[in-house]
């Protein structure tokens, strides 16, 4: 019967939800805000809403609507009756649990408590950008995706509210946010508006999918030969920067699954150590920091099983590496506020991008 159910404050936050059957979208509640805007009081909102795919059943007591999303006709007084004895539930379990914790553990926002205090304040936040893509022999991107999360560590006195603005926010894809944040300011302003939950948790998660917003922060050059009916093959890979903005890229691994055919390598690396197993036929090269001026390569010749023919498709090299202080989608933090408390926390927003599965086909 009821689909879901969201909680919301008398500033439009909302900040509890539960969903029965399938997760509906905080969305589905920008129609509860636009009546609640017209009308004049909130005891005026009308408690039965129909929207294109949903109806939106409300109650108001104690300064907060409890808003239940129906997908099929019911008659509104059973679910309208059923909200007002969740209210009642939540009445009497509050009773309870406050003669039971101590004073300055309950709090109106649920995810953080009263009567936090910190010697230092500070709040940190992690901007890390995870790059996926294929790329072709020649060169050219055949997919690039990348999935980025903020994380953040905030240790602030009191019950501080935090606005973090971005300089590009319309890069931001396929958004998934911390109960924490305000949907609703997000969707008109594209401010990150929240009360912070205390220590570490994740701000938010995202997805940029569109291939001309997706920057390769590598390259790499490559000269893998076999020849038929020749016990010798030629193995040469040189990698380095692209579109870095500067910054260096460190962590660097190549890692290629040979060929069956192929029985031993023979490589000199201009820098970095290599291995190669014979038996799993699996190629590694810990490359370390690549310094653009004088790029890594890894140059040398295969032994080939005599009289074996040449393999149907050369082997696809897989890469790995970081960028410090570098979000590649070009996400970059506007600036970072606090409200309703009177002390300068320490604050500061780091960048990351590393590769997920980022492949090179040779």
């Amino acid at each position: 019967m009821i689909h879901s159910l969201f909680l919301i404050n008398s500033s439009g936050d909302i900040f509890l939800e539960k969903h029965w059957k399938s997760v509906v979208s905080r969305s589905v509640c920008d129609y509860f805000f636009e009546a609640q805007e017209r009308a004049s009081e909130a005891e005026n909102v009308p408690p039965v809403i129909p929207t294109p795919h949903h109806y939106l059943l409300s109650v108001y007591r104690h300064k907060i609507f409890f808003v239940a999303v129906i997908q099929t006709e019911v008659p509104p007084l059973f679910v309208i009756e059923f909200l007002h004895r969740v209210v009642d539930t939540f009445q009497v379990g509050s009773t309870n649990v406050g003669e039971q914790l101590p004073t300055g553990q309950l709090s109106v926002v649920p995810w953080r408590r009263t009567g936090v205090k910190y010697t230092n304040n500070e709040a940190y936040f992690d901007v890390i950008e995870e790059i996926d893509a294929i790329i072709d022999k020649s060169g050219s991107t055949i997919t690039a995706e990348i999935q980025g999360v903020i994380d953040a560590c905030v240790k602030l006195t009191g019950m501080p509210d935090l606005t973090l603005s971005f300089m590009n926010p319309r890069l931001l894809d396929d958004v998934s946010f911390h109960p924490c944040v305000r949907f609703k300011r997000w969707e008109s302003e594209r401010i990150l508006s929240f009360i912070p939950p205390d220590g570490n948790f994740r701000l938010l998660s995202y997805h940029v999918s569109a291939q001309n917003l997706v920057a390769i922060p590598v390259y790499m050059k490559h000269n893998i030969s076999f020849r038929d009916s020749s016990s010798l093959g030629r193995f040469e890979i040189t990698v380095g920067p692209k579109q870095t903005m500067g910054k260096t890229v460190e962590g660097v691994t190549v890692t290629s699954q040979m060929p069956k055919g192929v029985l031993n390598m023979t490589l000199t690396p201009s820098q970095g150590t290599h291995t190669f197993d014979p038996v799993t036929k699996l190629l590694s090269w810990d490359v370390g920091k690549i310094n653009p001026q004088k790029l890594p390569s890894l140059k040398g010749t295969m032994s080939l099983q005599a009289g074996a023919s040449k393999p149907d498709e050369n082997p696809t090299i897989n890469l790995h590496f970081k960028i410090q202080q570098l979000a590649i989608s070009g996400l970059k933090v506007n600036r970072l506020d606090m409200y309703g408390e009177k002390y300068k926390p320490f604050k500061g927003i780091k960048y990351m991008t590393k590769a997920g599965k980022f492949q090179v086909r040779t």
